[in-house]
């Protein structure tokens, strides 16, 4: 009796110990779902520290689809680092859609870190991605606030390695500049605003990006600042302002040269005495005429003197 029960717990633990190494359910699911896997594959696979489940699941939502895949090529894709359920995800849509994918292109864009199956569910159904508000001015000098809407699909082959949504939005950004830049007026985008998606379009803004552009459609057209007359305003100060440097510049030129002019007169004052004296000296001048050319002087100092207190007295009683 305990012989039996030995025999019993062996082999209870010895079929514990082979299903924790084999996957035995997990092996006739994909049996019983027509994918051919052995079961040393399996163990193999628990070998090079793959999850089993990883591959076997795809494999079997693969087969179910009628697309053709490799354990060799899953086992691989995932000791790579990529998403194998991502990839045949993409695989099975590209196949619902009528694309020619094959699990090369697709296990390339996984590991490229783009999101392969959200790349051809782009493909099939357009992404609209919506522009920020571009501010434009137009030769008038008015500012126009547009806003775009954008309608992109992904272009597989061009997927890895292609630009992102950001320079795509950056293009369309700058071709709305230009086209509103070249118009006359702000009255004419206002009155035509396809005219800016058939301009942008025929720039072919979608060169070397991931995706292609379907169509532009001006979402919105909000008028702006009147930035010429801004311009003029700020050209009319600084105008102003130069003009204000310039006159005060020549204000101090003259302030300089009249002081100048007095000290040539002061300087000029100063060389009377001298020639009186040497007038005096040579006979010139007599002393008589000397005295008379003093009271004259002092006349002439008294009457100014006069002249200015009398002014004083009538300001006074003004």
């Amino acid at each position: 009796m305990i012989a039996h029960m030995i025999v019993v717990v062996i082999f209870i633990t010895f079929l514990a110990v082979f299903c924790s190494i084999i996957p035995v359910g997990l092996w006739i699911s994909a049996i019983a779902s027509g994918v051919r896997i052995g079961l040393f594959s399996l163990v193999g696979m628990q070998i090079r520290r793959v999850k089993p489940a990883r591959i076997v699941a795809p494999m079997i939502k693969a087969t179910k689809a009628g697309i053709k895949v490799y354990v060799n090529e899953l086992e691989a894709h995932y000791l790579a680092g990529g998403n194998v359920d991502d990839v045949v995800n993409a695989l099975i849509a590209a196949e619902r859609a009528g694309m020619n994918l094959s699990f090369e292109q697709a296990s390339a864009i996984d590991l490229a870190g783009r999101n392969v199956f959200e790349a051809v569910r782009m493909s099939v159904t357009p992404k609209v991605i919506e522009t920020p508000q571009i501010s434009a001015v137009a030769k008038d000098g008015i500012e126009l606030l547009v806003k775009a809407r954008v309608t992109v699909r992904t272009n597989i082959r061009q997927l890895i390695g292609g630009a992102g949504e950001a320079t795509v939005l950056a293009r369309v950004g700058e071709g709305i500049v230009t086209t509103v830049g070249s118009a006359s007026t702000h009255s004419e985008v206002l009155e035509n605003p396809d005219e800016i998606s058939k301009v942008v379009l025929e720039k072919g803004l979608d060169s070397g990006t991931a995706y292609e552009i379907i169509s532009i459609d001006i979402a919105d057209i909000d008028i702006g600042r009147n930035i010429g007359a801004n311009l003029q305003s700020l050209q009319a100060e600084a105008n102003k302002k130069i003009a204000q440097a310039k006159a005060e510049e020549r204000r101090a030129m003259a302030v300089a040269l009249e002081q100048e002019m007095k000290a040539e007169v002061v300087k000029a004052q100063a060389e009377v005495p001298k020639a009186m004296a040497e007038a005096l000296r040579s006979g010139n001048l007599g002393v008589m005429d000397y005295y008379k050319m003093q009271n004259v002087q002092a006349d002439t100092k008294m009457k100014n003197d006069l002249g200015i207190g009398v002014s004083d007295f009538i300001n006074k009683k003004q």
